[in-house]
């Protein structure tokens, strides 16, 4: 079934959000200043409610259309215009962008194969590709009351690979892509091939970043929980000493369609319209 599309209309002292199928046919206007809303097609409430929720966030989605609350997107009560709005953000999208900045050019790639040397663009191409898995595993969710955004800009050239919000929590993914590798996950670090990497500290750090902002954002604590997800390891052992850091493997996420009992509906419709917004990342430290 196709798509419905949301339009602002603002004339003659009225502020309203109009809800249309592709063809052009109205199913639904919201008045913005009195939330009121008018349903044309009750068939369609459903739907039309999905459609407005990003607008609708930190609302409850009443049987009434009547009681529809105030409509927000994040802290703002106008929604987001498109250069501002992260939902579009592909997996791997700020992965993309610096490879197109370092890939080099054919002649010295191949000028590069027969020394056994790696371009930098080839660490950028392996991160690319993991994040892409992940997210498409993570896009499963979506049908099951879960939202994902993918490549969150923050400050200092530095990004969120995945953010997962849903009925079991608000999780941030930090994607690592190392393929047939024997990994060890432990407090503070993790050890590949004899070498040590601060994947841990880090992932501790975005959580606690997209913490601050998200509740800064929405105005009441959003607790965010650190993920470190392996894509094609041959081994995985995690330390039992490890605490506060939820460690997978990318076809893992299946299983937290399970995960429930933090988040109502609303909220979840709350958090993620703050989440989607870059302005909300703007001051995240």
């Amino acid at each position: 079934m196709s798509e419905l599309s949301v339009s602002t209309w603002k004339r003659y002292g009225h502020n309203r959000l109009y809800v249309n199928r592709a063809d052009g046919e109205k199913l639904a206007w919201l008045d913005r200043d009195t939330g009121k809303l008018n349903l044309l097609d009750e068939r369609y409430r459903d739907r039309v409610l999905d459609a407005l929720a990003p607008y609708l966030a930190g609302t409850s989605r009443s049987t009434s259309a009547q009681d529809a609350g105030p409509p927000r997107v994040g802290t703002s009560q106008v929604p987001l215009a498109a250069e501002d709005d992260l939902a579009a953000n592909r997996p791997g999208e700020a992965m993309l962008a610096k490879l197109n900045e370092v890939a080099p050019g054919l002649l010295r790639l191949l000028a590069s194969m027969p020394l056994g040397r790696r371009s930098e663009a080839y660490g950028w191409r392996r991160g690319l590709a993991g994040e892409r898995k992940v997210g498409a595993e993570l896009e499963r969710l979506v049908r099951k009351d879960w939202r994902v955004l993918h490549s969150i800009p923050l400050p200092r050239d530095v990004d969120i690979d995945h953010l997962l919000i849903g009925p079991g929590g608000v999780f941030c993914i930090n994607t690592k892509h190392h393929r047939g590798a024997r990994i060890w996950v432990g407090e503070d670090s993790v050890k590949i091939g004899g070498q040590s990497y601060p994947y841990v500290r880090k992932s501790r750090a975005e959580a606690r970043r997209a913490s601050s902002a998200l509740t800064r954002a929405c105005g009441f604590p959003v607790d965010v929980r650190p993920v470190l997800a392996f894509v094609g390891v041959e081994k995985l052992t995690v330390a039992p000493t490890l605490h506060g850091v939820h460690v997978v493997r990318h076809k893992d996420f299946s299983a937290f369609k399970r995960a429930t009992g933090v988040w109502v509906a609303a909220d979840v419709e709350r958090i993620y319209a703050a989440a989607r917004s870059r302005r909300t990342w703007l001051g995240s430290r």
